[in-house]
């Protein structure tokens, strides 16, 4: 089966990766966005999908706009090849793009369609605090992540788990699952179901307002928020920044269910219960953990930060490094 294959971010690496390892697949091209400046140095880098492709000897397209980019439209069309396969592109297709291929335009989509439609499913599942997730390959059409699905498969979504790891789960899922799509569409073993529009909801895209620590929300509220937008939520220490990066929810319904490391916590919970204090004051520094910090509902031990100017570090060395006491005051972000 031959395939041109359109992706940018990381998470489409994987599905790349195990098209080009299947003997039964022959990877004709990868399309790809333009280099963008990144990093500090505001230095011009190729996407994580250009990098594996070049690995890879495979041709590299990279298009600014691909619906008015005349030469890759022609150098789509003379492929000929039986599917397009796109995961996180990242540009939208037009109709003439979708009705190249002999199979058509199959997408690799992190979430459980029509659930989280949009740019950012991965992180808004997780902020919304949902249990579980998955992947669903579809036939694209005109719309916004509105085309029939093909398959589904559901992921657990684990209490500690952040956007990164999630990804990186769904991703593997997501290219085992589009290798058995394009296997049965090709069989013709699959009757493709249209999405129910009423069911629909959508994972709009991510603002920097987004990343703000409201210490007045329950500790599973903000930890669901750290770990869906990480690592990049803050509040402030001293009026300054304070990255909050990985955090653990002390609450009724979570403390029974931590890790062994944690336990210490289950012990300690019917006295912390007792502690008269506000939201965002830390309670109690717990010994090679780190700082415990008072919500609107719960606990909040921070497990990983990032003082601003400084490196990411534990919550014990921050405990230590800062002198934090019981009764110190971190700020909304």
């Amino acid at each position: 089966m031959k395939i041109v294959f359109f992706g940018t971010p990381q998470f489409a690496v994987t599905t790349l990766v195990k098209l080009r390892e299947n003997p039964d697949i022959e990877v004709v091209a990868v399309v790809t966005q333009p280099d963008k400046r990144r990093g500090r140095g505001n230095k011009t880098l190729p996407s994580a999908v250009k990098k594996v492709a070049l690995e890879h000897n495979l041709p590299v397209w990279q298009p600014p706009k691909i619906k008015k980019d005349p030469e890759t439209l022609d150098l789509l069309r003379k492929t000929k090849v039986d599917a397009f396969v796109v995961v996180a592109y990242g540009q939208i297709l037009s109709e003439e793009i979708l009705s190249m291929p002999k199979l058509g335009c199959i997408n690799v989509h992190g979430s459980l369609l029509p659930q989280y439609r949009g740019a950012a499913p991965i992180q808004w599942s997780i902020v919304n605090g949902d249990r579980t997730t998955g992947i669903t390959t579809m036939l694209m059409d005109r719309g916004m992540d509105t085309g029939d699905i093909l398959l589904k498969a559901e992921t657990e979504i684990k209490l500690l788990d952040n956007a990164v790891d999630l990804a990186v789960t769904l991703a593997d899922r997501g290219a085992d699952l589009l290798l058995e799509t394009l296997f049965k569409l090709e069989q013709k073993e699959i009757n493709p179901i249209p999405q129910s529009d009423s069911l629909a909801t959508y994972a709009r895209l991510i603002d920097k307002a987004d990343f703000a620590i409201d210490w007045s929300q329950s500790a599973l509220e903000i930890h669901n928020r750290v770990r869906g937008f990480f690592p990049n939520c803050a509040a402030k220490l001293d009026d300054k920044k304070l990255k909050v990066i990985a955090t653990v929810p002390i609450t009724e319904t979570t403390v029974k269910d931590l890790p062994a490391e944690y336990r210490i916590l289950q012990q300690q919970y019917s006295e912390l219960n007792q502690i008269e204090s506000k939201p965002g004051e830390i309670v109690k520094n717990i010994k090679n953990l780190g700082a415990l910090v008072q919500t609107g509902s719960g606990f909040l031990l921070l497990t990983q930060v990032q003082l601003a100017g400084k490196r990411t570090q534990s919550g014990w060395d921050f405990v230590n490094g800062m002198r934090i006491v019981p009764g110190t005051k971190i700020s909304n972000g």
